[in-house]
C-alpha cells in the first residue's frame, strides 16, 4: 500500500491581468470574482501519513466487514479482537474509550457492558470515504475526553453537478464473498444532484458463519449442554449479520452548505468468541445536521446530532444450554438503551497571513439504561441469583460533557510553524438507585448493609473539571526533510460502568461487565478520578522531492498517565462473593477485579516507509512499503505489565502496478507476547508470520478485487484476541486463535 504524503494546503489567490488589449476590450471583458481556497495549514497526520482516503480503503473492502480493521494499515494502531464487525481500536497501547472516535462528526458511545457496539461498528467499510488518525499529541480542536488520540471516519461528502452540467446521477453496486466462514455481502449507493441540491443513499449488508482457525486448537465435539457440534478448528461464536443504511440531503450556495443525514443500523445477531454473552440485537438510528459557511474572516461549522441505540445480549446457539441440569431455554436476557445528543460550534478565523485561530464549543449528553430481566430455570436446579425481579446494572445513567477550546496556529516563515491550544471540559455524571434480582440473594436495595443498598446510600453525582493542553512545532528543513515535536496534557473521565457497576456478590453479574475479552469479572468504583496523560513525541520525515515518492517516517513517543484506570483484585463482599477466597492470590484461571486509579508509563516508536524499486518496463511500477510498531506499557504503581499491549510487529509489502492492475504481496510479522498482565492472568501468545496476497483490477467503471489472507493457513493465536469463550465449557487457558486461510473476491460496478 502506498502511503502518499499529504501536502501542506495554503490559501491561494491568483489575480489575472490581460496584456496588450485596448481599454474598450478591457471594459467589456467579464469580471472574475476572487476565488479563495481555504484549508487547515497544519494537520497532525501529515508527517506520519496517518490518513486513509477512498483509494487507500478500497483494496480492503472485500476483505473485511469490520471498519476498525481498516486502521491496521496505519503505524501504531492495532485492534482488540471482538465480534465480526465490532473490533476495538488501540492507539499505541491505549484503547477503546481512551480514544475519541467520531463517525461523520458524531461522538458515539458504546451502549453495552461488553462494548459490543463500539462507534466504528456503526459505519460499514464500504461506506468509508476517508479515515484520519490523530495519535498522541492531538490538537485540542480535534481532542477532548481522550488520552490516546482521535479517529475521524467519514462517509462520502455530498456530490453536486458541475456548473452548466444540469443534473448528476451516480450509482454503484458491489458484492463480495469470503471462503472462511462463508462471508458474503453486498452494498449499493446512489446519488442524484443538480448544482444546488444533492440526495444520496447507501445501503450494505454482510453476514458470515463461524470462522475457522489455521488448525485445530481444541477437541472436536459438541458445545456442552447444546446441540451444536464444533470442529477442532472452528472458532465458536464468531458468526454475525449486519445491515446499514444511510440517506443524505444537501443544499449549497456559493459559500454555504447545509447537510442532513439519517442513519439506520440493524444487527440481528453477532457472536463474540471472547465474551460470555452474544449480541442478539442492535438497532441504531442517527440524525445528523451540519452547516458549513465561508466568510471573509474564515469559516464557521455547526452540527447537531442525535443517536438512539437499542441493544440486547443473550446466548446464541454455541453457548445456549438446552440439555442437562442447567438447561434454560430463555437464556439470560440483558438489555440496554442508550441515547446520545450532541452539538458542535466551531470557527476558524484567519487573523493575518501568519495567524490562524480556531475556537469552538461542544455539548454531549448521554443517557444509559442497562437492565436484565429475571429468568426461570426449566429444570429443578434453581438459579436463585437470577430469579425474581429485574436486575438494574445501570439505572438512569447520565454522562454529560461541555467543552470549550481555543487554538492558535502561526506560520512564522516558510520553514517554521507552531500550534498551541487549550481545552476546558466539564464532565458531569449521575445514576439512579439499583437492585438485584431478588432480596434473599442480594439484600434489600433500601438496606445500607446490603450490596445494592450500600451503593444506593452513596451520593452518585460526580463532576470533573478537566483541561487539555497541546503544543506542536514543525520545521521544514528542506524539500526532502521535515521534523515535528509535540507536548500534550490530555484527560479522560471514567465511563459509566467504570464508576457505577456495583454488584460484587454474584460472579455472573461481575462477568457481564467486561469489554476486555479476558473472561474476568469487573466492578466499578464511584470515586474514580479522571485519567491525566502527559505525552511527548517527535517525528522525522525524509522523502523524495521529486515524483518517485520514497519516504521514511520515524516517531518515538513517551506517555505517563496519572490516575490510570487499571484493575486490582477485589476483596471482601458478603455471602458467596467471588471477591472472597483465593481471588487475591490466584495466578491462573479467571479472577474478579475492581477498577482502580493507579499510574502507568508507555513508550515506543512507529516507523513507516515507501521505497520505489522499479518505474516503467514490463512490470510497471514496483514499490516496497513497510510499517513497524513497538510499544511497552507498565503499571508504575504495581510494576505489572499493562493489559493487551501489542508486541513488536511489522508489515512488509511489495506493490506492483501496471495497466489497471495493482498486486500486493504482504508479509505480517508479530513477536511473541510474553509481557502480560499478572493481575488479569493474561495469556501469553507465540510469535508468527503470515503471508497475504491482494490484487485488484480497474477497468472503466468496473473494479475487481481478489485476495488470499493467511496463504499458508498458518495457525496462530491473536495477541489481542483475548480468552476463548466461544463455547461451553468456558474454561481458562485458551487464547482466541486468528483466522485461517481465506480466499475472497469482490466486484464493484459504478455507472
Amino acid at each position: 500500500m502506498n502511503f502518499a504524503r499529504q501536502m501542506l494546503a495554503v490559501a491561494v489567490a491568483l489575480p489575472g491581468a490581460w496584456q496588450g488589449v485596448g481599454a474598450q476590450e478591457a471594459a467589456n471583458a467579464p469580471v472574475m470574482a476572487e476565488v479563495v481556497v481555504r484549508a487547515s495549514r497544519i494537520e497532525a497526520d501529515e508527517l506520519a501519513g496517518n490518513r486513509l482516503d477512498a483509494a487507500s480503503v478500497a483494496p480492503y473492502r472485500a476483505a473485511t466487514s469490520d471498519t476498525a480493521r481498516l486502521l491496521d494499515a496505519l503505524p501504531g494502531v492495532s485492534t482488540y479482537g471482538a465480534g465480526g464487525v465490532s473490533s476495538l481500536p488501540v492507539i499505541r497501547g491505549l484503547a477503546d474509550d481512551r480514544i475519541r472516535i467520531r463517525v461523520d462528526g458524531m461522538d458515539l458511545i458504546s451502549s453495552c457492558a461488553n462494548h459490543m457496539n463500539p462507534p466504528l461498528s456503526y459505519i460499514d467499510p464500504t461506506n468509508v470515504a476517508s479515515l484520519r488518525l490523530f495519535a498522541g499529541v492531538t490538537p485540542v480542536s480535534a481532542g477532548g475526553d481522550s488520552i490516546a488520540g482521535t479517529i475521524d471516519v467519514s462517509a462520502p461528502p455530498p456530490q453536486f453537478a458541475r456548473a452548466g452540467e444540469g443534473s448528476l446521477l451516480q450509482t454503484q453496486a458491489a458484492a463480495f464473498y469470503r471462503s472462511n466462514g462463508s462471508g458474503r455481502g453486498a452494498n449499493v449507493t446512489a446519488n442524484l444532484a443538480n448544482e444546488q441540491l444533492s440526495v444520496s443513499y447507501s445501503g450494505s449488508t454482510a453476514q458470515a458463519h463461524n470462522a475457522s482457525a489455521g488448525g485445530g486448537f481444541k477437541l472436536a465435539g459438541p458445545s456442552d449442554g447444546t446441540t451444536e457440534w464444533l470442529a477442532a478448528d472452528e472458532i465458536g461464536s464468531s458468526s454475525y449479520s449486519s445491515e446499514n443504511q444511510s440517506l443524505a440531503f444537501a443544499v449549497r450556495t456559493v459559500e454555504h452548505l447545509l447537510e442532513l443525514r439519517f442513519g439506520y443500523q440493524h444487527i440481528p445477531y453477532q457472536a463474540f468468541p471472547n465474551q460470555r454473552m452474544d449480541m442478539t440485537l442492535n438497532d441504531g438510528q442517527q440524525v445528523n445536521l451540519r452547516y458549513l459557511g465561508e466568510y471573509a474572516w474564515g469559516s464557521l461549522e455547526a452540527r447537531v446530532y442525535h443517536d438512539q441505540t437499542r441493544h440486547k445480549m443473550n446466548f446464541l446457539d454455541d453457548k445456549l444450554q438446552t440439555i442437562g441440569m442447567m438447561k434454560n431455554l430463555a437464556g439470560m436476557p440483558m438489555e440496554t438503551r442508550g441515547t446520545t445528543t450532541g452539538a458542535v460550534l466551531q470557527a476558524e478565523i484567519v487573523s493575518s497571513g501568519r495567524d490562524l485561530f480556531r475556537v469552538g464549543a461542544e455539548l454531549l449528553k448521554y443517557h444509559l439504561d442497562d437492565w436484565w430481566d429475571p429468568i426461570s430455570p426449566v429444570v429443578a436446579m434453581p438459579m436463585a441469583g437470577m430469579k425474581g425481579s429485574t436486575f438494574w446494572n445501570i439505572n438512569d445513567g447520565q454522562r454529560n460533557r461541555f467543552d470549550v477550546y481555543g487554538e492558535w496556529e502561526a506560520q512564522w516563515d516558510s520553514q517554521w510553524l507552531s500550534q498551541v491550544g487549550i481545552r476546558s471540559s466539564t464532565v458531569s455524571m449521575d445514576t439512579g438507585n439499583v437492585q438485584g434480582y431478588n432480596t434473599p440473594y442480594y439484600g434489600s436495595p433500601t438496606n445500607p448493609a446490603s450490596i445494592p443498598g450500600a451503593f444506593n446510600a452513596q451520593d452518585h453525582q460526580k463532576t470533573d473539571h478537566n483541561f487539555d493542553l497541546a503544543a506542536l512545532l514543525r520545521f521544514t528543513a528542506s524539500a526532502e526533510a521535515g521534523f515535528e515535536a509535540g507536548l500534550a496534557r490530555k484527560t479522560r473521565s471514567p465511563n459509566l460502568y467504570e464508576r457505577y457497576a456495583w454488584s460484587t456478590n454474584n460472579p455472573m453479574a461481575m462477568n457481564m461487565v467486561n469489554w476486555f475479552g479476558d473472561g474476568n469479572g469487573y466492578v466499578g468504583d464511584i470515586d474514580l478520578q479522571p485519567e491525566v496523560a502527559y505525552t511527548v513525541s517527535a517525528t522525522g520525515n525524509w522523502h523524495d522531492a521529486g515524483s518517485e515518492q520514497w519516504q521514511l517516517s520515524i516517531t518515538p513517543y513517551y506517555t505517563y498517565v496519572q490516575d490510570y484506570i487499571d484493575a486490582r483484585r477485589c476483596a471482601g463482599g458478603s455471602g458467596m462473593s467471588p471477591c472472597q477466597g483465593s481471588n487475591l492470590t490466584r495466578t491462573t484461571g479467571f479472577v474478579y477485579l475492581q477498577f482502580a486509579n493507579q499510574s502507568a508509563r508507555l513508550y515506543g516508536a512507529d516507523v513507516s516507509g515507501n521505497l520505489p524499486l522499479l518505474h516503467g518496463g514490463a512490470l510497471g511500477r514496483v514499490d516496497l512499503t513497510a510499517l513497524l510498531s513497538y510499544v511497552r506499557g507498565r503499571n508504575t504503581e504495581t510494576d505489572d505489565n499493562l493489559y493487551h499491549i501489542m508486541p513488536l510487529n511489522a508489515k512488509l509489502a511489495l506493490v506492483q502496478r501496471s495497466a489497471g492492475w495493482t498486486n500486493t504481496l504482504e508479509g505480517v510479522f508479530v513477536d511473541a507476547k510474553t509481557d502480560v498482565s499478572q493481575v488479569r492472568n493474561e495469556l501469553t501468545t507465540a510469535g508468527y508470520a503470515l503471508l497475504n496476497l491482494r490484487s485488484n483490477y480497474q477497468w472503466k467503471q468496473l473494479r475487481l478485487d481478489l485476495g488470499v489472507e493467511n496463504v499458508f493457513d498458518r495457525f496462530y493465536e491473536s495477541p489481542l484476541g483475548g480468552a476463548y469463550l466461544g463455547q461451553r465449557p468456558m474454561v481458562y487457558g485458551t487464547a482466541v486463535p486468528g483466522t485461517g486461510r481465506s480466499i475472497y473476491v469482490g466486484l464493484n460496478l459504478s455507472f
